[in-house]
């Protein structure tokens, strides 16, 4: 039975929907980094939101973790980089507080246009100051968006709806998708001065990293007012607090900080910024939401497999999984048979899917594929730190997807260059789920692979299966089915065989010394 660790306060229904699910559960939330390492033994999951940091250190005292679920979008307590060489998949639940983020966002920014907090900390006070504070109106006005994914594009759509022009700067929002949020795709440098309010919604990256700092802040029009409700960092808050005092920026309000828990900020002393403690996802629903779907996405891949809103690696829904699970199995089986076969250093691999396997999702068969091939030479290795240890030793890595195949109506072809040779390998599925071997160095051969097998490559003389038999059955290896392809007569060939165990090392021996056998190899799988 598998077993998660939930390592910070989460809605009782995360724990609910891992027993539903057959899941063993531990709630141990406020642990102390040695505490976390020590309650980590033999636990395959670990669910955490933002407080529990999950460490390079906590990671490497792990024995069994292979999951890593974040309740909410933000990643910064998880070293990614460390679990992803580790092969332990990290996942978030980015649509769970969605909403609830971008409309405190909107709220922050209604506050902030009629200065309520400071217009209520006066009332209450006693004064009745009602011409000191002059408002806003958000109509007409326009509304600059930087980063419209998820939050973005609700806080963009919330926008319109209160009749604000919106304009978005995104790298990565298409015009296409532009057109139907119905905002205007700007640069940066575009948007700063055009903006009347400022929205931030990317996360926190070097690229966006003081993405308003002060000389963007000097480029943005006079009286500007600027909302973040999505990473501290995001702004230069000494700078801003300077445009603020020198009248550039009429207010700000953030939700977040560049250091969190915020007990001391320099915008802390400005009436014109309203600061709430980092409440974004701070609604009931938003909590239930991330709780529910972090322990669904858990409970899917511990019991089947299946990988949703992954961030180290191709995701495979739950309705995928059924359908890939044999291609999944051809593809690290063609892996493990190149790579059992690799004996100098890798320089290139190239993956083909042609026929009904190019019409589905191909990014887990990729990298299911990188690790059959890696496997024989690192045992670390799986289908999430394969990609990565493949671009780090340098090794060029191409997709080609053609929608028809020649004789077959799915293919995958596995071509591996090394420092001395280039070797293919390809496969398909037989009655839909049935793993094939069908061509091995462009010779066409048909073969079902076993635990364990013999590949040999000879010169096509008479009299070498004859040979080959009686070698090994002198050896006292069984047979248990023989496969042959060459590529013409007399020509090179192919035999692989399933035998009924391990080839002993002296029996490999003697059938390197037979007459017209070019190389021999005892694979496992």
């Amino acid at each position: 039975m598998p077993k998660v660790l939930i390592a910070d306060q989460m809605s009782p229904r995360a724990a609910e929907m891992f027993r539903s699910r057959g899941i063993e559960v531990i709630e141990r939330p406020g642990l102390k980094p040695d505490e976390l390492k020590a309650a980590l033994q033999g636990v395959d999951g670990l669910a955490v939101r933002s407080a529990t940091k999950v460490t390079k250190d906590v990671m490497a005292a792990c024995d069994r973790l292979t999951v890593v679920g974040r309740a909410g979008v933000g990643i910064d307590n998880v070293d990614l980089e460390a679990a992803t060489a580790r092969g332990i998949v990290v996942m978030n639940t980015p649509f769970g507080n969605s909403i609830t983020t971008a409309e405190h966002a909107i709220a922050l920014m209604m506050a902030l246009a009629r200065q309520l907090p400071e217009a209520d900390r006066s009332t209450r006070a006693g004064k009745w100051e009602k011409n000191k504070f002059m408002g806003v109106e958000l109509y007409g006005k326009t509304l600059g968006v930087i980063g419209c994914g998820n939050i973005g594009s609700i806080v963009a759509k919330l926008g319109i709806g209160l009749r604000m022009k919106v304009i978005a700067f995104d790298p990565y929002l298409s015009p296409e998708r532009a057109a139907d949020l119905g905002v205007e795709k700007v640069t940066l440098d575009a948007l700063l001065p055009r903006a009347d309010f400022i929205t931030l919604h990317v996360p926190l990256t070097d690229e966006t990293k003081n993405v308003l700092d002060a000389a963007a802040l000097a480029k943005t029009k006079k009286g500007v007012r600027i909302i973040n409700c999505a990473r501290g960092g995001l702004v230069d808050e000494a700078a801003l607090k300077a445009a603020i005092e020198r009248g550039h920026v009429a207010g700000a309000a953030f939700d977040v900080f560049l250091v969190e828990p915020a007990k001391d900020n320099p915008l802390f002393a400005l009436d014109q910024v309203i600061c709430t403690p980092h409440l974004g996802a701070s609604t009931s629903e938003a909590q239930e939401n991330v709780a529910v779907q972090v322990a669904e996405q858990m409970s899917d891949f511990l019991l089947t497999g299946a990988v949703a809103n992954a961030l180290n690696m191709p995701s495979v829904t739950a309705e995928e999984m059924p359908r890939l699970k044999p291609y999944m199995k051809l593809a690290e089986q063609l892996g493990s048979f190149a790579g059992q076969l690799t004996e100098t250093g890798l320089k290139a691999v190239t993956i083909e899917y042609e026929g009904d396997v190019a019409s589905i999702n191909t990014r887990p068969l990729t990298a299911v594929a990188l690790q059959g091939l890696l496997k024989p030479l690192m045992s670390s290795v799986n289908m999430v730190n394969a990609p990565v240890i493949a671009r780090e030793r340098g090794i060029d890595l191409r997709e080609v997807k053609r929608a028809q195949a020649e004789d077959y109506l799915t293919l995958i072809r596995l071509t591996v260059t090394t420092e001395r040779q280039t070797r293919s390998v390809a496969g398909t599925l037989f009655a839909g789920n049935k793993p094939r071997l069908v061509e091995i160095k462009g010779i066409s051969i048909e073969a079902e692979l076993s635990p364990d097998m013999l590949y040999v490559t000879n010169e096509d003389k008479p009299g070498m299966i004859g040979r080959l038999g009686q070698a090994l059955g002198d050896g006292g290896v069984n047979i248990a089915t023989f496969h042959l392809g060459r590529a013409e007569a007399g020509g090179a060939a192919i035999a692989l065989l399933s035998v009924d165990g391990p080839v002993p090392d002296e029996v490999l021996e003697r059938l390197r010394h037979l007459p017209n056998i070019v190389h021999v190899r005892a694979l496992h799988f």
